[in-house]
């Protein structure tokens, strides 16, 4: 069996360079850049008022005279004429200043009388109230880097510059094949010796965490013809995620079937608890997860495995990994390592009752997956253990 660290080092050993794409910016969210992103214009594209008020050229102004008002600029209209020593023209916010106008005056800051205006500002400055064209970018200048999460912000910012599409970093086509003769699906009635199928349900909803749909999800019986026809028919996937029959009674066929597939076993079973027939082959450039049926198990490695794995594709970092101090006690078997069910509280983390890997009612209300070192038996309040955040 390989330890855990071990197994995860394989795993990112045998992912794929990311694919790339270009995408629509209005579908970008989330995604990562793969390229850097230069401005194409000037943003602001011109001298800009940042107020409404009335703009002029504050050289030419005394300091004390009224200035005379020669029409408005409505935001969306430019006007191109000069203004003359001691005129100002009124203007609204985001329009662009006449060509030598470089000032604006706040309409709080004036008093207007016939077609005249009194500036009472005595802090105003030459520059007050503009922004200037190209002060947030210049054109050819550099906007974003690659390796950029594009963020709602990010994405206002690159459509502020009349940026239509980025690219990114692919997302990886994931398909999922629950194995299972006592599945049925939620809905129906419940027989004996049947269970309602949970494991796709469970995968679907994580991965739409990432923000990626599932490509398949299949569930097949626990007949060898039918899961290798299952197998044959996706391994043209990024990644292929299986659950149950990955161990070693008569009707775990899932290893046998992935062989017979042309899967390249790269491990099969790792020293951990859940999880321990744990199963990662590659196919190609296909990476191929074989987990355990039961559901803790299934939700355990997709965490601590399969997410670093997709980080690979979109270079995106998902989950945030913390060292915390217990609130409680442990007591564990040496010589493997074990991802338990917790909720965080304040500073520290709490392990959660139920942790059996069949029990979903802990990891129901879990916000986190608690590592507890190999080698390690007894774990005290206070002790510090390494945490995987699951949202």
């Amino acid at each position: 069996m390989k330890k855990v660290t071990e197994a995860k080092k394989l795993i990112l050993e045998n992912c794929s360079p990311p694919g790339k794409e270009l995408i629509s910016l209005s579908n970008a969210m989330g995604f990562v850049l793969a390229e850097p992103v230069l401005s194409p214009v000037d943003t602001p594209p011109f001298n800009q008022s940042a107020m409404d008020g009335f703009a002029f050229s504050f050289d030419t102004w005394d300091g004390h005279s009224n200035l005379t008002i020669r029409g408005e600029i409505q935001t969306g209209n430019y006007d191109d004429r000069y203004l003359k020593p001691l005129e100002a023209v009124r203007i609204f916010t985001g329009a662009a200043l006449p060509p030598n106008a470089d000032t604006v005056v706040m309409l709080e800051k004036i008093l207007l009388k016939d077609n005249f205006i009194c500036i009472k500002d005595d802090s105003l400055t030459k520059g007050t109230n503009v922004r200037l064209r190209g002060s947030q970018t210049k054109r050819g200048e550099l906007a974003m880097n690659s390796g950029q999460l594009l963020t709602a912000p990010a994405i206002s910012f690159l459509a502020g510059m009349g940026i239509e599409k980025v690219n990114v970093f692919s997302k990886p086509v994931i398909s999922i094949i629950v194995t299972g003769k006592e599945l049925i699906a939620p809905g129906n009635a419940i027989t004996p010796g049947k269970i309602f199928e949970s494991n796709s349900f469970g995968l679907a909803a994580a991965l739409e965490q990432l923000h990626i749909s599932p490509f398949s999800v299949q569930v097949v019986d626990d007949n060898e013809e039918e899961i290798i026809k299952t197998i044959t028919k996706h391994l043209q996937s990024d990644i292929l995620i299986l659950t149950g029959g990955i161990s070693v009674g008569d009707y775990d066929l899932v290893a046998p079937a992935l062989e017979k597939c042309g899967v390249k076993q790269i491990f099969h079973k790792v020293k951990q608890k859940p999880g321990k027939p744990f199963y990662f082959g590659i196919y190609n450039h296909t990476l191929v997860f074989a987990l355990p049926g039961n559901p803790g198990a299934v939700m355990t490695c997709f965490y601590e495995y399969i997410v670093p794995a997709i980080s690979c594709y979109t270079r995106k970092e998902y989950f945030r990994k913390l060292t915390l101090p217990l609130e409680n006690s442990f007591t564990k078997k040496p010589g493997l390592t074990y991802f338990l069910k917790g909720k965080t509280k304040g500073n520290s983390v709490v392990i959660l009752d139920n942790q059996e890997s069949y029990l979903m009612n802990s990891f129901a209300i879990a916000d986190c997956i608690i590592e507890l070192d190999e080698e390690k038996e007894h774990f005290n309040p206070g002790d510090r253990v390494f945490v995987q955040m699951i949202y």
